[in-house]
């Protein structure tokens, strides 16, 4: 049965850190889709990091080039996203998805939360002073 278990969220001030951390169990990271997702109230739910382990096709959202990094653990089958220079336009709800089907995703539909079979409960982020 495949599982992600997000963690790490909670209250951080303007221009602080968090990590947030996903563990996988019931499949390997490394033959998967994965991908950070985040909504905040009132918005759409839209990618903030994606990628296809097979060869390494990465999206970044815009806002959070520079400031976000996505990296994994495949030992451990975990992954992170490192948040830095936090803003309050990062509050949200922070999910990590994962699918099984690397060889549907493009470019374009990697940062797609549809295309996505499996999904995490969500870990909240709020950057508050």
């Amino acid at each position: 049965q495949v599982q992600l278990v997000e963690s790490g969220g909670g209250l951080v001030q303007p221009g602080g850190s968090l990590r947030l951390s996903c563990a996988a169990s019931g499949f390997n990271l490394d033959a998967y889709v994965i991908g950070w997702f985040r909504q905040a109230p009132g918005k759409e739910r839209e990618a903030v990091s994606c990628i296809r382990s097979s060869d390494g096709l990465t999206y970044y959202l815009d806002s959070v080039k520079g400031r976000f990094t996505m990296s994994r653990d495949n030992a451990k089958n975990m992954v992170y996203l490192q948040m830095n220079s936090l803003k309050p336009e990062d509050t949200a709800v922070y999910y990590c998805a994962a699918d099984p089907s690397p060889g549907h995703f493009t470019i374009r539909t990697l940062s797609e939360w549809w295309m996505y079979d499996y999904w995490g409960q969500g870990a909240q982020v709020t950057v508050s002073s």
